[in-house]
């Protein structure tokens, strides 16, 4: 099945019209993630694309290549190398591998979706769901205007599927306003919400109405696991 690539277009392009009056002392404040400046963000979200244009480009050709070659420790030090940089580095940075990715993307045939990458051992199609999270949640971080309630239904749908193992053995997710239920046929206590509010909870960002529960909310579990 092809992935969801105009709606990450969609998302970059809401990125982009945010950022065309952030200055300079917005990006090097300190953002709601511990250790991180707005700026942080901000090169987490150019490394993340130049990231998946590299896995794209490898992948279409054929070839298998690291996420990153140095590691998490790689990831890291590009981000804190690159978190400095003024509002107007920030932009021509991100619109220059934003643009590199998505022209990975394009050059990709409906069969190349299903081909190979090292990003948690998955395929393009992969890389295309995980930018489109990427680029909705840390607009939240950015305090940009964004909040949860302004995800799209789908995204936090994708949103909640993917991070499902943060969630305590036994416990399920009820969408009030989609009536969707997490997991499948889960029959255990329930956490109630609009599907925004329970995607934001368990992706730890602050939902419009917290989801509630009869006997409160669980402890969530870790992030799933970052990609090597």
């Amino acid at each position: 099945m092809r992935p969801p690539v105009a709606s990450v277009l969609d998302a970059h392009a809401v990125l982009r019209e945010r950022l065309t009056g952030l200055d300079d002392a917005h990006v090097s404040a300190p953002s709601a993630l511990p250790g991180w400046s707005y700026g942080h963000v901000l090169a987490h979200l150019t490394d993340n694309a130049r990231m998946f244009a590299r896995q794209a480009e490898h992948a279409l050709r054929g070839e298998l290549v690291e996420t990153y070659d140095g590691g998490r420790a790689e990831r890291d030090a590009t981000i804190e190398a690159t978190a400095g940089r003024t509002a107007a580095e920030h932009r021509a940075a991100l619109a220059e591998q934003t643009t590199r990715l998505e022209s990975a993307w394009a050059a990709a045939a409906d069969e190349d979706w299903t081909r190979p990458v090292r990003f948690r051992n998955a395929d393009i199609a992969a890389t295309v769901y995980a930018r489109w999270r990427e680029v909705w949640i840390h607009l939240v971080d950015l305090d940009v205007g964004i909040a949860p309630a302004d995800w799209p239904a789908d995204l936090a749908a994708h949103a909640i599927d993917f991070l499902l193992p943060r969630l305590p053995a036994g416990t399920r997710l009820l969408a009030t306003d989609t009536h969707d239920t997490w997991p499948p046929g889960a029959s255990g206590p329930a956490v109630e919400g609009t599907v925004r509010d329970l995607a934001a909870w368990l992706s730890g960002r602050t939902p419009t109405s917290p989801p509630t529960s009869p006997n409160g909310l669980p402890a969530l579990g870790p992030w799933p696991p970052h990609p090597r």
